[in-house]
């Protein structure tokens, strides 16, 4: 018998009424939330508007999760399209199936077309984003905890993972919480983008880039504990390809930018110190207005005393 270990919910999916909460949904709304959260902060630090970075989510967001989900169709199509298989299931997001590679490429184009509209460097909202994306990754990671699935191999260690279900092939037992793995090195990541781009002012994408390459070390070794049913290449699974090829894209651009580019940009947003400036003489127009009411009001209110007392005097 375990005497130490992590229990998987009984269920993922909680009924009000007819509306189904699903706890893999929740967590990828909570993560979108924290990452627009912590972004905006940053944004704001660099010299942008208050609003900027959820205006510009309304179009990231979106498609990051239509690219998260083809990429999962289309590396995992034996799922959906082999024999015996619902191909409707394909457009069931709900039930887990979202990856990040596509989620990060197709929603860098939704960021792009946010970015143009308000005339805005991708780069630097990228870099403001990067550590509020890795934490979203280490909040949405839980929805796999939900779902029970995407677990390692099995292992006897006090924090072992009991699998309960077993649909669609699972075996229950004790597994390595792959989910737990990948949740934790996210949050790391998110730290080490913030203290890095306090102490070296990182700038031009740079930031991004970091999260990029540092996340995907940790994809690297955390794929290969990895149990489920993936496509490999030469003996290693697909997403591990994936995770080096990134890497060294996200270091060469790196190294690349920090050569043609260094420091940080100077202005984020053009016309947000103006808008800024006119906000503050806005301010200081009100505040005059109101000091001059309030002393005209005061006058009067010394008129009408003396006036009191004049008739007092009278009587």
């Amino acid at each position: 018998m375990e005497l130490a270990y992590i229990p998987s919910p009984s269920r993922g999916v909680i009924h009000l009424g007819p509306i189904p909460l699903r706890g893999y949904a929740f967590c990828i709304i909570i993560g979108v939330f924290v990452a627009v959260w912590l972004g905006n902060k940053r944004w704001i630090a660099r010299g942008g508007r208050v609003g900027t970075v959820a205006d510009i989510a309304v179009w990231a967001v979106p498609f990051g999760l239509l690219g998260g989900r083809l990429y999962h169709v289309i590396t995992d199509y034996e799922l959906y399209f082999s024999e015996g298989r619902d191909w409707v299931d394909a457009f069931k997001i709900w039930e887990g199936g979202l990856g990040i590679w596509g989620a990060i490429a197709l929603g860098a184009v939704g960021a792009w077309i946010g970015c143009r509209r308000r005339g805005i460097p991708l780069p630097a909202w990228a870099d403001a984003l990067a550590p509020g994306i890795a934490l979203a990754q280490a909040i949405g990671r839980w929805g796999n905890w939900f779902n029970q699935e995407l677990y390692g191999k099995p292992t006897d260690l006090p924090w072992a993972l009991h699998i309960t279900s077993s649909t669609d092939g699972r075996v229950p037992g004790y597994y390595h919480p792959t989910f737990l793995y990948e949740s934790l090195w996210c949050v790391g990541v998110a730290l080490l983008v913030i203290w890095a781009d306090r102490r070296f002012k990182l700038g031009h994408g740079r930031a991004f880039a970091l999260y990029v390459a540092a996340y995907c070390t940790g994809r690297g070794w955390i794929e290969y504990m990895r149990i489920d049913d993936a496509h490999h290449i030469l003996g290693v699974r697909l997403n591990v390809w994936t995770a080096i090829i990134v890497f060294v894209l996200a270091v060469t651009y790196f190294v690349l930018s920090a050569k043609k580019r260094p420091g940080r940009e100077e202005v984020v947003e053009p016309g947000a110190d103006a808008a800024d400036g006119e906000a503050e003489e806005g301010d200081k127009a009100d505040g005059v207005e109101k000091a001059e009411t309030d002393s005209d009001e005061a006058e009067a209110d010394s008129r009408e005393v003396t006036d009191e007392a004049g008739s007092a005097k009278k009587t």
